[in-house]
């Protein structure tokens, strides 16, 4: 079968007690500003009196979701030979149900970790 017997003692270990407060704190400030890039925020934990440095922020980043929100450039230029597909429910008069459906996944923080919520 190919597993290997460390494979099957192996137990993960949950996120500190540290690291879930450090991802909270994250978290929030995420909400407030959005744009705050890996350094900046880096510093502002270090001003709230965290040890942490670049590469665990990373990691705690990549955990909680966080994408600095920042333009990038030629976004809206399309490229050759890309198809655009059309908007189908533009003209489309909703009038019966189950007609249309949407989704949407959305994070949420709880009090040890967090959680995806998603709506149908």
């Amino acid at each position: 079968m190919e597993i290997h017997r460390s494979g099957l003692y192996y137990s993960p270990v949950p996120e500190s007690e540290e690291n879930l407060l450090l991802m909270r704190l994250i978290d929030e400030q995420y909400y407030k500003t959005p744009f705050y890039g890996l350094c900046k925020v880096t510093a502002w934990l270090k001003s709230l009196g965290h040890q942490v440095n670049k590469k665990r922020f990373k990691r705690l980043m990549d955990l909680v979701g966080w994408q600095t929100i920042f333009r990038r450039p030629r976004t809206t230029i399309v490229g050759q030979g890309h198809k655009v597909y059309p908007y189908l429910l533009k003209n489309l008069p909703i009038e019966r149900v189950n007609q249309v459906w949407a989704m949407d996944i959305s994070y949420v923080p709880m009090s040890k970790g967090f959680m995806y919520l998603t709506a149908l």
